[in-house]
């Protein structure tokens, strides 16, 4: 009998890391202590989380970077591969692997998956993405689709069908045409891993309602992401299941409200790789239905902060009181970047979480 996933915990809040798998995070900046996203860092990260007791690890799935000075996101690890890792070195937190449909077989992806749920004992999850840069498709030689969520509810159907079946099966649809199917081991987690979708626009969140257990999702203020809580809802509802919704925030906490906001303008204005920010943003707005359409022109810090996220800047009890808030608009997780992980989520941990506990979203 293996324990509930970490996402299906107690927890009000739920609280992972995102995007250490790439250099920077999220952050585009070229401050000397950006994120490296060596091994040994993924690694202490990871280790710093599961201490804590956070729940998920988060990866961005990347295969070409932004260009600029520091040609940012160009390294990273490969989420599977990565989640293997991590789990052999991990005891209680969920690891999430992030894959573009389009570009990975499901039935490679279900038996990685399933290896990484088998060395985890049940704490796999699967982020399931389309994609949205085609410069990044360009290199596989494949073209990004209009009907990314067509293909991908068949993607996640074989995964299910491949755990569950107990026989050889055809499989004849209008992506896949598979013969004498089988997959050997199924997941620990039944019908299979925990998944998630990062959708924004409607087609994704149309997926994750009838697919998925839970929405991960940007909103840009806190009246709207309240909008975004009674969209997900509402598609939810028709689709008759609950679906839990996931946000990302990026974080600069520190002793005093004035130290925090210097060091967000330091690395996300005065510092940041200007060139490589202008490259995301183009591509972002002109191919992902991933933010507010006016978040591209009002919010240029957040897009060297943390890719368009909200940011999460100032004392403990700010940081602490914006996420209470965040709870209290119906969201039931926050995925944190940081620019660097490993220097400054140890004190986030130990400023921020007791905070919260005391706020009875935590135990």
């Amino acid at each position: 009998m293996i324990k509930p996933h970490p996402l299906k915990g107690s927890n009000r809040l739920k609280l992972g890391i995102f995007s250490c798998n790439a250099d920077g995070g999220l952050a585009i900046t070229t401050v000397p202590e950006r994120w490296q996203a060596r091994w040994d860092d993924n690694l202490n990260a990871a280790q710093i989380a599961d201490r804590a007791g956070l729940e998920f690890v988060l990866p961005i799935a990347r295969w070409k970077g932004f260009g600029g000075q520091t040609k940012a996101r160009e390294w990273s690890f490969e989420t599977f591969t990565w989640a293997a890792g991590l789990a052999a070195a991990t005891e209680q937190i969920g690891l999430f692997m992030t894959v573009h449909v389009p570009v990975m077989h499901p039935l490679y992806a279900a038996k990685a998956l399933a290896t990484v749920d088998h060395i985890s004992k049940g704490r796999a999850g699967l982020n399931i993405v389309c994609g949205w840069n085609p410069a990044e498709f360009a290199m596989f030689g494949v073209a990004l689709g209009e009907k990314g969520y067509d293909q991908a509810a068949e993607w996640l159907e074989i995964v299910e069908r491949a755990y569950a079946a107990e026989e050889p099966f055809d499989y004849d649809g209008t992506y896949y045409q598979l013969k004498q199917v089988v997959s050997r081991p199924a997941s620990l987690q039944a019908p299979r891993p925990v998944t998630m979708n990062a959708a924004f626009g409607g087609p994704g969140r149309d997926f994750a309602a009838q697919h998925c257990d839970f929405i991960f999702t940007t909103f840009s203020e806190f009246d709207g992401a309240a909008q975004h809580v009674a969209d997900v809802r509402a598609r939810g509802a028709e689709a008759g299941r609950d679906v839990g919704l996931y946000t990302v925030c990026h974080v600069v906490c520190r002793e005093t409200q004035g130290e925090a906001e210097a060091y967000y303008e330091r690395y996300a204005l005065t510092e940041a790789d200007h060139e490589a920010v202008e490259t995301h943003m183009a591509g972002k707005k002109q191919f992902s239905a991933s933010h507010d359409p006016e978040a591209y022109d009002r919010y240029r810090q957040r897009f060297a902060g943390g890719a368009g996220s909200y940011p999460l800047v100032g004392t403990p009890e700010k940081i602490a009181a914006d996420m209470i808030r965040i709870s209290e608009l119906g969201y039931a997780g926050i995925a944190l970047t940081f620019v660097n992980y490993t220097y400054e989520l140890p004190f986030f941990c130990d400023r921020v979480l007791p905070l919260l506990k005391q706020a009875g979203l935590r135990s």
